[in-house]
């Protein structure tokens, strides 16, 4: 039961990494918060290459990682013109310090709360992108740069990979306490509630253009819209 959950989490999420990269790459910015891309590529690599996870997930963190870095690259590229009051040196500087804070940042957490394990890292980050993705709703127009797709994969993998803890009860004992719990439902509040803003985006009606006191219509930014195709899996 807890593997195919965990797998189950493995493809929703890396459903999600492939329509962050889609969606990105069409609309010519990067789809996942700055900060939270910083932890998550720490995070993959730490536990693909230095600390390999065990059997099927160490095949999933790897396929995570390679996503991670496709996903890098619509930040690099297209990142600096998100933040037009930055020069392009000052935003790549400022990137480049993200990586290299979030890696000792995710080790640590890992060493001193769970043995290296990951487990309070993963969520934990989880929990910081989850409240992320719902900062970069508000912050962006007509929920540029994001889908319904990706939200539904992003609630699904992490709700999944929820149930393949939760179900394990040769964990309890290791994981005792309230945290883990609190993190669960935290993450499935947040994502549930951001999930629900997409779909409200989507359902808005697009607003009509306003006309120039010339007469003369005058270009309103528009609702972008999803095609269907990028959801048609969900």
């Amino acid at each position: 039961m807890s593997t195919a959950l965990a797998v189950g989490s493995g493809l929703c999420w890396t459903l999600a990494y492939l329509l962050i990269i889609r969606v990105g790459l069409r609309e010519q910015t990067y789809g996942m918060p700055i900060v939270a891309f910083a932890a998550n590529i720490s995070w993959e690599f730490l536990y693909s290459f230095v600390r390999p996870s065990n059997g099927v997930q160490h095949v999933i963190n790897i396929v995570w990682f390679l996503l991670d870095c496709v996903i890098g690259y619509t930040i690099v590229r297209f990142g600096p013109r998100e933040f037009p009051y930055l020069s392009r040196r000052v935003f790549y500087g400022c990137f480049a310090a993200m990586l290299v804070l979030a890696y000792p940042a995710v080790n640590l957490v890992g060493t001193q709360f769970d043995a290296g394990s990951g487990v309070y890292s993963a969520f934990g980050m989880n929990l910081m992108m989850s409240a992320l993705f719902l900062a970069m709703f508000t912050a962006r127009p007509a929920g540029r740069g994001q889908s319904v797709g990706i939200a539904t994969a992003k609630f699904a993998g992490t709700a999944l990979a929820s149930g393949a803890f939760a179900v394990r009860s040769d964990l309890a004992a290791r994981y005792h306490g309230g945290l883990l719990p609190y993190l669960y439902v935290a993450i499935f509040v947040l994502d549930l509630v951001y999930l629900a803003l997409m779909l409200s985006l989507r359902a808005a009606p697009a607003p009509a253009p306003v006309s120039s006191a010339a007469g003369q219509p005058t270009i309103t930014r528009a609702r972008i819209d999803e095609p269907a195709d990028v959801d048609s899996g969900r």
